[in-house]
């Protein structure tokens, strides 16, 4: 420990050391490693003993493998059940005496040989001298009854038999269809009904129908501005103010310094004359007659 003047202090030994390396040095002296050791003797004299856990001792056996053994895998197929099965025949000729073949199911997720596929799982067989064996069978649930799960050893001819049955997968269902188009899981599937048809349009005989069909609601429109077709003055726009013309053409012409007016020049009059007065391009009217009345 570091006191306030700087200085480090062994707790245990009760001494005062001038700097780190003093205090490093005696901790490796003989002083201190004595009380390091009756302090650990009081310790343990104090402590009440505690029971030990019991270990079991395993005894590994080690046996020299011979090699791999053969077999022989049969696919059946039970009509009444509509069950697949598996037979294996496992032969041992050099198993050791009074010794019997085991079996074991795997799954992918247990062996550390293959990748992990959740589609597949592995049926082990040991024996020894022999390796160990494994298949490699679909991820199916196994039928486990006393009747489909069958093994036998035969040790004359020293020949290992298993057969095994997988369950039958029950009919999948589709489901049915919400209203938002997505498929709900646990709901079976309907007919839906028919659509709706329509009804025939009234024909020109006969009286019309006592409930016509209605045809969808009119909209809101605003009226289209009237046409002009006319010489008169133009009507006024909604907004209150008369629409700027167009700027005048660029280039040069005729009609190049032409503006267009806004105003609309009156139709032409008649021309008409006097009594008498002839006008250009017609013969001379007569004058108009009087009536008597005593005619």
């Amino acid at each position: 420990m570091r006191n306030h003047l700087g200085s480090y202090e062994c707790k245990l030994c009760l001494t005062l050391h001038n700097n780190e390396g003093n205090y490093l040095a005696h901790t490796q002296g003989k002083r201190h490693q004595t009380n390091l050791a009756k302090r650990a003797a009081r310790e343990a004299k104090e402590s009440p003993a505690l029971p030990q856990p019991h270990k079991r001792k395993v005894n590994l056996r080690k046996s020299v493998k011979i090699g791999r053994p053969g077999y022989r895998v049969t696919k059946q197929f039970d009509p009444e059940t509509k069950q697949r099965s598996l037979l294996f025949q496992i032969e041992y000729p050099e198993i050791e005496d009074l010794t019997k073949p085991r079996h074991k199911f795997m799954s992918s997720y247990e062996q550390r040989i293959e990748s992990c596929d959740k589609r597949y799982q592995y049926l082990l067989f040991a024996a020894d001298p022999y390796e160990i064996i494994a298949f490699k069978v679909p991820s199916i649930e196994i039928d486990k009854s006393s009747s489909k799960l069958f093994t036998h050893w035969d040790p004359d001819s020293k020949m290992f038999t298993l057969q095994l049955y997988f369950k039958v997968k029950p009919p999948e269902a589709k489901p049915a269809l919400v209203a938002n188009g997505t498929e709900a899981p646990g709901i079976f599937s309907k007919p839906l009904p028919p659509p709706p048809q329509a009804p025939p349009p009234p024909t020109s005989q006969g009286a019309p129908p006592a409930n016509p069909p209605r045809g969808p609601p009119p909209r809101s429109v605003p009226p289209p501005p009237p046409m002009h077709t006319g010489n008169g003055p133009r009507p006024m726009p909604p907004g209150g103010s008369l629409p700027v013309p167009p700027p005048p053409p660029v280039g040069s012409g005729t009609m190049a310094n032409f503006t267009p007016s806004t105003q609309v020049r009156p139709p032409p009059m008649m021309p008409q004359g006097f009594p008498g007065q002839q006008i250009p391009g017609q013969g001379v009217r007569p004058p108009p007659q009087t009536w008597d009345n005593n005619y």
